[in-house]
């Protein structure tokens, strides 16, 4: 095995560890999120001053002292620290990633361009998360910030992806049967618009998670009651909300969560329809087996996506079905960017 041969390879293991472990931060973030556990530690990065949880009576006794107005609830904390723990792992091996990929970079011996931008991009991505980690806990999980904070999970996660794509490119790449080199930059336009709209779904779903609007209507297909009446913009996406205590459980009125809830569903049937109709059409416009196949995973992603968020309302939020809707979530955003980079790079070759 050549040296470059080796050092990809290494590459390669790391990024896709870093790769599996983001999914598990995400997976993580949610369930401390739905299980109203963001504050389970009123400090960071510590835990009542301690790298763990306080669990014996002289702990805990010396941590409502410290901190009163928080009383102690260990399994909170411990939901807390776990992703604390895996979040600060991943951002360990992220840095590692950027290090090395400098090293092979600059190497003297090295004949081979190895990416670097990407990986420093991501660094100074989970080095802000870490910051927008702290926010939550510090300005008590004000929405933008924990939304903010949800928003950076997937950015970390969808580059450390495109990052994996870039090393296992093939030298040689199958071009698209049936596709003209329009058609597939045409296509491959459309993969990232539907890459924008997906951003913005995923967007509307951590602000209503967020603004705790998850169970405002809890009827289908439509909201219970005059919900038309109810609808009001005018402060139900301020950014930068009055100042409170606290955030936890909410802050909004009843016609706002409303508000932002309705706009998620609006925002999941074009989300669903845009996302439905790009599967199809290039699953039946292509004959070539690589495209094809990550247009049926998009499309079946898709279905159980919206079947999760259907279950959610039907089921009141089950926690299982609530995780999984975040990690689908991300799911369907990988296999949406497989389908644009596997459309831009064969458009590229037919060049």
């Amino acid at each position: 095995m050549t040296e470059h041969s080796k050092n990809t390879q290494t590459l390669r293991r790391l990024v896709l560890t870093s790769l599996l472990l983001a999914v598990v931060v995400i997976g993580l973030g949610a369930y401390t999120r739905l299980t109203h556990a963001g504050l389970g530690c009123p400090d960071w990065p510590t835990c009542y001053g301690l790298i763990d949880v306080p669990e014996t009576s002289i702990q805990i006794a010396a941590a409502e002292q410290a901190f009163p107005e928080r009383p102690v609830e260990p399994a909170k904390a411990w939901n807390e620290m776990i992703h604390r723990y895996f979040a600060g792992s991943l951002g360990l091996l992220i840095a590692v990633i950027a290090i090395f990929s400098i090293k092979l970079r600059f190497s003297k011996s090295s004949k081979v361009r190895y990416p670097i931008f990407l990986p420093l991009c991501i660094l100074c991505i989970v080095t802000f998360q870490a910051a927008l980690g702290m926010w939550t806990v510090t300005l008590k999980l004000m929405p933008i910030v924990v939304m903010g904070h949800l928003l950076g999970g997937f950015t970390t996660l969808c580059l450390l992806f495109l990052l994996y794509l870039r090393i296992n490119a093939r030298s040689k790449k199958t071009q698209g049967e049936n596709l003209t080199e329009s058609q597939l930059k045409k296509y491959s336009g459309y993969a990232l618009i539907g890459i924008i709209i997906l951003t913005a779904q995923i967007a509307l779903g951590g602000w209503t998670s967020s603004n705790y609007a998850a169970m405002s209507c809890v009827e289908l297909p439509i909201c219970q009651g005059d919900w038309l009446s109810d609808l009001s913009f005018e402060q139900s996406f301020d950014l930068i909300p009055p100042k409170q205590e606290s955030y936890e459980f909410g802050h909004l009125a009843h016609n706002e969560r409303v508000t932002i809830h309705v706009s998620h569903r609006f925002g999941a049937i074009i989300t669903g329809v845009f996302l439905a109709w790009l599967a199809i059409t290039i699953y039946l416009k292509t004959k070539t087996p690589s495209i094809k196949s990550t247009a049926t995973i998009l499309l079946s992603l898709l279905i159980i996506q919206i079947s999760l968020g259907v279950s959610n309302i039907w089921f009141s939020l089950p926690l299982k079905v609530a995780v999984a809707h975040n990690l689908v979530a991300a799911c369907l955003m990988l296999s949406l960017i497989t389908l644009a980079y596997k459309l831009r790079q064969n458009s590229k070759e037919s060049l």
